[in-house]
């Protein structure tokens, strides 16, 4: 066997059983490079003068749509490995076991986020240029799983950080499983290789280097920190991509991520460009959060909606047409006993007036007072 100055060693294994829990490393790193990409993201936003909060309500939204869209391209990209002869395409919605496709996570998790940003009322370009450096981050975060799967490795090199590749088996049937099984001979390498996963996150974290330091320099806004951050990815996509040697669905002799890189980069070089002439960052980008009330102003306030309405009411007419004293309104007993002797006094004046009234005589027959 051909001796190596060094190597890296391949975890024994990528999967732990909890009882009948599976706990996948892949999974665990997926979710931690979530994790930071939105803590990151949130710091950001708020720092460009969003609110706090904003960040982690969008990925509500972008986060399942990322992850159905990632698992889309997957599959559809590598369907071999689902459909066809002793294939199970059940297999496919195993998401756990691996296989995300970039190209579709950022393409429908970008559609959750624009929801999101429509919900709220805020730009989407400003949130994508926040969320960006934590993004390339996450991804160089995710690409440890695949360390841990033995995946997305390139030809075999005797180059001093070298991957060693060991066989696994499955503990219970001694199967081969190079995804769930167990090494069985860690001192015997079955070969070394490029790490291309490895490339790729060293890569991805000097891509989230490059865009922060140009965004403080430059002050970019209007989404061009997220079209830097897609171009200088898929620049190193293109040629990482034409290192790996597993199975791919291929495009005029090409990887088909190959020549989706090429497409991607230059949209977002000519987006970058184009957005230019929109001028410096924004300087607005979320509305101000309505003031909350203290526990309480809300009854207190209906209270005195009431009293200002009961004191502002139109004073009701007396017989006389015009309006009465406001008293009248505001003492229902007052108004009861007004009323009730408004009524006695007319029916006094009408009694008096029919029985008291004189009778007028003629002038003639009048009694002539004595002399």
């Amino acid at each position: 066997m051909t001796t190596y100055l060094a190597s890296i060693p391949s975890p024994a294994q990528g999967v732990w059983h909890l009882g009948p829990l599976p706990l996948r490393a892949y999974a665990l790193f997926i979710i931690l490079g979530i994790i930071v990409a939105i803590s990151w993201g949130e710091r950001r936003w708020v720092a460009r003068g969003g609110q706090k909060g904003t960040v982690t309500d969008v990925a509500v939204f972008a986060v399942p749509f990322g992850l159905v869209g990632g698992r889309l391209y997957h599959v559809a990209t590598d369907y071999h490995k689902y459909f066809g002869e002793g294939k199970d395409p059940l297999d496919a919605l195993k998401i756990w076991n691996g296989g995300l496709g970039i190209w579709g996570a950022i393409a429908l998790g970008g559609v959750g986020a624009w929801i999101a940003c429509r919900r709220r009322g805020i730009p989407l370009p400003a949130m994508a240029d926040a969320l960006a450096p934590g993004i390339v981050v996450g991804q160089a975060i995710g690409r440890i799983g695949n360390y841990f799967n033995q995946e997305l490795y390139g030809a075999e090199t005797t180059v001093p950080w070298g991957l060693e590749i060991y066989e696994r088996v499955d503990p219970v049937t001694g199967m081969k499983n190079d995804l769930n099984g167990v090494a069985v001979d860690t001192a015997t390498p079955l070969m070394t290789v490029h790490p291309t996963f490895l490339y790729e996150l060293l890569w991805n974290l000097g891509v989230a280097a490059l865009i922060v330091l140009a965004d403080r320099k430059l002050r970019l806004g209007h989404g061009r920190v997220f079209a830097l951050y897609v171009a200088g990815y898929t620049a190193g996509r293109f040629w990482i991509e034409m290192m790996r040697t597993d199975e791919a669905t291929m495009v005029f002799g090409l990887r088909i991520n190959v020549i989706t890189s090429v497409v991607v980069f230059l949209g977002a070089v000519l987006y970058f460009v184009l957005a230019a002439k929109r001028g410096p960052r924004e300087t607005y980008v979320e509305p101000a959060p309505e003031p909350e009330l203290p526990e309480g102003a809300d009854a207190a306030s209906d209270a005195e909606g009431e009293k200002v309405s009961a004191t502002t009411a139109p004073a009701p007419k007396t017989a006389s047409g015009e309006a009465g004293d406001a008293s009248a309104v505001t003492d229902p007993t007052t108004t009861a006993s007004a009323s009730a002797s408004a009524d006695s006094t007319a029916q006094d004046s009408k009694t008096k007036g029919s029985t008291a009234a004189p009778v007028a005589e003629d002038p003639a027959k009048q009694k002539q007072p004595d002399e």
